[in-house]
């Protein structure tokens, strides 16, 4: 028996007419949904464990620090390799998941992971610093913004990112906002050795002076009827005077450190790296947009006009 599919489409006009219809609508509606994500979010099943020992050895570094750190990471359920690159001092280490690892349970594997490290941390010989875990290598950057003014200070410019940041956060579509560029603020102590040995000041004594300065410890409390009333020694650095004003004694007598040394307030030197935007100097502010967010709409909501400021402000 042969079947003659155009006869029947001619036969049943009302339900051949029915199924185009039906089929129109269904692939307008497909296609209205359809994903159009320029930057489509993918589940990255790599995170890097980086440990710090000043003054250990490459070796050291592997064997008291990056070992045992692998060694809780064999423990994961979905484990499947990690690599250690050791140099004096560094430890970094890569660790890789297997790629048959649901998605639902990658970030609980993250978790675990953190939480591994975290416990292994105590162990580990004294003067580590770390391990600090980094698993956000899924984060596309869909916008930047530059942020720029020519002879402002880089501390008024990160206080106007901050505040362009929390404006950013506010817009629909918005996961986060990282401010990059950004030289951390440090108090440098400048002194001459020649000067030094003249007073009969050694730099250790520095050293030492600024140390028992900038303590916080607990003093204690008194109990009354009402609220506990809390005792604390004023004895923390919370200004740049306060630095200048920090006695020296050496062999009975009383300097001030202002008075040995120049005590300025800067930037890092050097810096970890610098940002430009038109041969100027920026800081740049990076948006990652939420998943399945629309781009386009995204794009149109977030290209604000700056307040009245110095500070210019440049889509990216």
């Amino acid at each position: 028996m042969n079947f003659n599919l155009s006869a029947l489409a001619v036969r049943e006009r009302s339900i051949t007419l029915f199924l185009i219809i039906a089929i129109t609508f269904a692939g307008a509606f497909a296609f209205m949904k359809l994903g159009r994500a320029e930057d489509p979010s993918f589940s990255i099943k790599v995170m890097t464990i980086v440990s710090a020992w000043p003054g250990a050895t490459a070796q050291e570094m592997q064997d008291q620090v990056a070992e045992p750190l692998e060694k809780r990471m064999q423990e994961l359920k979905w484990y499947d390799r990690s690599e250690t690159f050791t140099r004096p001092g560094l430890a970094f280490t890569t660790l890789t998941l297997k790629d048959q690892i649901p998605a639902k349970e990658l970030q609980e594997q993250f978790y675990q992971t953190r939480k591994k490290m975290a416990d292994e941390a105590p162990n580990l010989p004294r003067g580590v610093l770390g391990p600090f875990v980094n698993d956000e290598y899924g984060d596309v950057t869909f916008a930047l913004y530059a942020l720029k003014a020519k002879g402002e200070p880089q501390r008024l410019l990160v206080r106007q990112a901050e505040t362009l940041r929390q404006r950013l956060l506010h817009v629909p579509g918005v996961k986060k906002v990282q401010i990059i560029g950004e030289q951390p603020q440090k108090i440098f102590v400048e002194f001459s050795q020649a000067r030094l040995a003249t007073l009969g000041v050694s730099p250790r004594d520095l050293f030492a002076a600024l140390n028992d300065r900038n303590l916080v410890t607990p003093a204690g409390a008194i109990e009354t009827q009402g609220p506990q009333v809390q005792i604390r020694l004023d004895g923390a650095i919370d200004s740049l005077e306060t630095i200048k004003e920090t006695p020296i004694v050496v062999g009975g007598r009383t300097l001030k450190l202002g008075d040995i040394a120049d005590v300025k307030r800067g930037y890092e030197d050097p810096a970890t790296f610098l940002i430009r935007n038109g041969g100027e100097p920026a800081i740049v502010l990076g948006v990652v947009m939420k998943d399945r967010f629309n781009g386009l709409e995204l794009g149109k909501t977030s290209r604000m006009k700056p307040r009245r400021s110095r500070a210019r402000c440049r889509w990216a």
